[in-house]
């Protein structure tokens, strides 16, 4: 049902009817290490499906960068997915994160009617402060273009008791005092996902879930501390920030860091 891409007035967006085949595992290190392995294998089974890869357990979660994702055996959503956009440049692929994140939100709101289901730059999930689902994708490129994207979700579902040192995780469990069909949660956002990159852009939708869009909060650079508020993010995934001073800072990609 998606995940090819078209060119429609100089909006690239994810596309034409496509399946999905999902494939559940007891366990594995790194859903995205098992997809990045194993998926075209799946695919060749499953021609024209977009591959997805649930596991029970994941041993070795990453987060973005050195961060490790924590999660109970059997209790959260840990997953991957495969597609394959066409001629989708480098320079465009913050739209992919725009699409996950967005997806992941809508389908949660149909679990917490509240709506305050947020999106914290770059493309974590928030409720309130705490932090509810990360983000992992690479992407592979081939001549200046993506040639697959592979998106690694972790959901915190049913866990009551996180042990690392992570300031803030948040759980469905906790939030609403009772368990949350996983199966069930997985098929909204495969669904929500398809509605969502059947769309020219995400880009609205995406700034109007900004954490702390609009508040003036403390962030961290390499030159220390400071207070600022959100104004905006660039089409190509700068944050944009406009500190006490008036100045306006704009940010790539783990050039700043929310206090929370």
């Amino acid at each position: 049902m998606i995940c090819q891409s078209c060119i429609m007035n100089n909006f690239r967006i994810f596309a034409v009817n496509m399946g999905f085949k999902v494939v559940h595992i007891e366990e594995t290190d790194s859903t995205n290490r098992w997809l990045r392995d194993n998926g075209h294998m799946v695919e060749a089974d499953s021609p024209g499906a977009v591959v997805v890869v649930a596991a029970e357990h994941q041993t070795a979660g990453k987060g973005c960068g050195t961060n490790s994702w924590e999660s109970v055996r059997g209790k959260n959503l840990t997953f991957s997915m495969m597609i394959h956009p066409e001629q989708i440049p480098i320079s465009r692929q913050w739209q992919i994160s725009e699409t996950v994140s967005v997806a992941l939100c809508e389908a949660l709101d149909a679990y917490l009617p509240d709506r305050r289901v947020e999106i914290k730059w770059p493309n974590d999930i928030y409720y309130g402060d705490g932090k509810l689902c990360g983000i992992l994708i690479e992407n592979r490129l081939q001549g200046g273009v993506i040639r697959d994207s592979i998106i690694g979700i972790g959901l915190n579902v049913n866990q009551e008791v996180f042990l690392s040192d992570a300031p803030n995780p948040v759980s469905l469990r906790q939030i609403l005092g009772r368990d949350t069909d996983r199966e069930e949660l997985l098929q909204a956002f495969l669904e929500s996902f398809q509605a969502a990159s059947m769309r020219e852009t995400c880009g609205l939708a995406y700034r109007s879930r900004l954490f702390r869009k609009g508040k003036e909060a403390v962030y961290r650079d390499e030159k220390g501390r400071f207070s600022a508020t959100i104004v905006d993010v660039a089409s190509d995934g700068h944050l944009i920030l406009r500190d006490t001073d008036g100045k306006r800072r704009v940010y790539a990609f783990k050039q700043v860091q929310f206090v929370v």
